[in-house]
């Protein structure tokens, strides 16, 4: 087995980390143009999915090809459905309410506020959760029986995000169920699917990755993710929200908070 290239891959990060840039700055762009800023979470997910086009074609003389593909096909599949799920959402064109609630109370330019608070940590945290997909391009370990299990776990975390948000979108469109809450299907299980859901794929990443040395190093790029989901901006948030509608606080008691589990009997 040939070592990890560490000039190549160090070489490669300012090519990435500038993928990672353009895409913020086109999508800026786009928001200051629409005056609506929550099209930066459209972009979230095919930012990763350039980041790992503009890897794969720089490590293509080094890493194991059937790692490379693997890593590419499941970013790729992963990114572009979530930016059309999140893009078909928001086609009435208003902005996000939490988007309003920020700007708000910005001070000064709104676009300069928005820029420092939401566009340079969204990329921070783009580019360095985007690691394990980047160093797995450089690895040259063989695909094997943990890379299987990171695939595996991969299609649970993607089912769970895609069948989640379609059970949601399904719900949001029935008048009648207009502030109930939803507690049938996956969201059964777990207060949020598709968060996990999300998790579980970067997880999933992380294995295929970790298979090969220095894989493992990136153990913090799937960790941030996690964390972001489950104790930062996504689960807390969404349960803040949805605090006052009728009926959740029961669902909150009866039903398992991230990790899917059958629910308790009331």
């Amino acid at each position: 087995m040939n070592p990890f290239p560490w000039p190549e891959f160090v070489a490669s990060l300012p090519w990435t980390a500038l993928a990672v840039v353009l895409v913020l700055a086109l999508t800026f762009a786009v928001a200051v143009r629409q005056d609506r800023h929550s099209v930066m979470d459209v972009a979230w997910g095919p930012g990763f999915v350039a980041v790992a086009a503009v890897s794969w074609f720089l490590s293509a003389a080094y890493g194991d090809d059937l790692r490379r593909l693997l890593l590419l096909v499941l970013t790729a599949i992963w990114g572009l459905r979530l930016g059309v799920h999140i893009g078909w959402r928001a086609r009435d064109g208003h902005e996000d309410p939490r988007y309003k609630a920020m700007l708000g109370s910005a001070p000064g330019s709104r676009n300069v506020y928005t820029l420092r608070r939401v566009y340079l940590p969204q990329g921070v945290v783009m580019f360095f959760v985007s690691l394990t997909v980047q160093v797995g391009m450089f690895s040259t370990g063989p695909v094997g029986w943990l890379a299987l299990l990171g695939v595996l776990l991969w299609l649970t975390g993607f089912i769970f995000e895609a069948v989640g948000d379609w059970q949601l979108a399904r719900f949001k469109k029935d008048p009648s169920r207009r502030g109930t809450v939803l507690n049938t299907g996956l969201w059964r299980y777990t207060r949020h699917p598709n968060y996990f859901g999300d998790a579980a794929v970067w997880i999933g990443l992380f294995l295929v990755t970790a298979e090969s040395w220095p894989g493992v190093l990136t153990l913090l790029s799937p960790a941030l993710m996690v964390w972001t989901l489950a104790g930062k901006t996504g689960k807390p948030l969404t349960e803040k929200a949805m605090s006052g509608r009728p009926g959740y606080r029961e669902y909150v008691e009866s039903t398992s908070g991230f990790i899917p589990w059958p629910p308790k009997r009331r």
